[in-house]
């Protein structure tokens, strides 16, 4: 047998049951899932030193579990002193196994480390079913290494789902386990 993260099997066996229950849809294939979540890194600084963007994509790649990439300036803008096609970022996209893998890592071991948490805001959806959620430190995440970090960068975490509205959305992602202020 294959293998299959703990959280995706949640999903098949508890969460499309209760969606189907509560949007009452007519197919299993209505039910929204999630497709991918993308991390994004704007490094700060990366016009003056391009060693900050290596470092970046390193971090990224520890934390996803997956190879990340440079992003690169579209255009060049003068007082940023940012030329185009210079490295500005780092991002990466997790899909299938690997995106349940993150997510569950992400809900029960980096989401506690944030000091004050309190859920994260409900706020952050785009009208299509889409969430993202802004994470301000990279060191909450157990696969950074708190002594070879030299600058704290946050990041943009963007969960994209094959839901319609915002409310189907936020019912997948509460189901799924991410801690929604009341």
């Amino acid at each position: 047998m294959s293998y299959q993260p703990r959280l995706q099997k949640y999903y098949q066996e508890t969460v499309v049951p209760k969606l189907m229950e509560q949007f009452s849809y007519s197919s299993v294939m209505q039910v929204p899932r999630l497709e991918k979540i993308c991390l994004n890194q704007g490094v700060n600084g990366a016009t003056q030193d391009k060693k900050l963007v290596d470092v970046a994509v390193e971090e990224m790649t520890n934390i996803a579990g997956q190879k990340a990439v440079p992003t690169i300036a579209k255009k060049s803008v003068s007082n940023f002193k940012l030329r185009e096609f210079m490295p500005i970022g780092a991002r990466v996209t997790l899909r299938k196994d690997k995106m349940f893998e993150f997510l569950d890592r992400f809900v029960a071991v980096a989401l506690p480390r944030v000091r004050d948490f309190r859920g994260i805001n409900n706020k952050g959806f785009d009208g299509r079913g889409n969430y993202t959620v802004g994470v301000t430190e990279q060191i909450i995440f157990p696969e950074i290494d708190l002594d070879q970090v030299s600058k704290i960068n946050g990041m943009d975490i963007t969960f994209v789902t094959s839901a319609n509205t915002d409310q189907e959305a936020f019912a997948l992602l509460t189901e799924l386990g991410l801690p929604f202020k009341k």
